[in-house]
């Protein structure tokens, strides 16, 4: 039983499936009629209308607005019986702005992040999202911003238009990924961020959030209340990078992230 046990788990592996993932999906299962009955309702009705909420805010000042989303996202996370821990805040210096860049393996990153970080940042999100009834009215107000991806030049653009956004201690978040890991584990990282962080001239500081896809994972809506561990990493000065040296950068960064990850998490094989 033993050997066919071993069996299982390194066929599992081999494709893709995180050891525990079959046991987490029954337990998803069972807990589907809470997720259905209570957690989606609410989390329509609170977002609509603390979006609205928010966006009236923004009239008056789009950094108070800022925390309509904190509120939010720690309620969502408390809905869920989701605890979130971070640890290494004392590496972001207060007042200064960041390139803020993290792994990427669920829905719940935002929750987590935006819930516990408490202080000033604009998400980089797709401008499909700005069509989302309360979501996308705050995030337009607030600030955060929409990249269209449906070519270079127009990415470049809206990137630009966040330049004047990060002062005074405001950072700016990037999933260098681009999207969510289906298994937990690190994809290969894209440039558009490191040349933000480059041309900006701000130092980049690596996040890791590690535990969400156990939350929820990729693809569904079936939740499971659990930990999420999100470490904060020294920051990276990108004043010693340039363009022709973009890709060392950016293996600096992917060290940095996947330190605080299990190694699962960074994709080492047979763990």
């Amino acid at each position: 039983m033993t050997q066919m046990t071993a069996q299982a788990a390194q066929a599992n592996q081999e494709m893709g499936i995180e050891p525990g993932e079959n046991r987490r999906r029954v337990l998803r299962w069972l807990w589907a009629p809470y997720t259905y009955l209570f957690y989606i309702p609410y989390l329509a009705i609170s977002t609509l209308i603390m979006g609205i909420i928010a966006v009236f805010i923004c009239l008056f000042s789009a950094r108070v607005a800022f925390h309509m989303g904190t509120i939010w996202s720690w309620l969502l996370c408390r809905m869920t019986f989701v605890w979130v821990s971070v640890r290494g805040r004392q590496n972001a210096v207060k007042g200064q702005s960041y390139i803020i860049m993290s792994n990427h393996q669920s829905h719940f990153d935002i929750l987590a992040f935006y819930g516990h970080w408490g202080r000033q940042f604009r998400w980089v999100m797709k401008e499909v999202l700005r069509k989302v009834p309360g979501l996308g009215w705050y995030c337009s107000a607030g600030g955060h911003v929409f990249i269209d991806r449906s070519s270079r030049e127009k990415s470049i653009e809206s990137l630009q238009k966040a330049k004047p956004l990060l002062k005074g201690g405001v950072s700016v978040v990037f999933f260098p990924e681009g999207t969510r890991s289906d298994n937990g584990r690190m994809l290969p990282f894209k440039k558009g961020g490191f040349m933000t962080a480059l041309q900006f001239g701000l130092p980049i500081l690596p996040v890791s959030i590690s535990g969400s896809r156990h939350v929820l994972p990729n693809r569904t809506l079936n939740l499971l209340p659990g930990k999420i561990n999100i470490r904060i990493h020294q920051p990276i000065d990108t004043a010693s990078y340039d363009e022709n040296s973009r890709a060392e950068l950016m293996q600096e960064v992917r060290k940095a992230i996947a330190s605080g990850l299990t190694p699962w998490e960074r994709g080492q094989t047979g763990s």
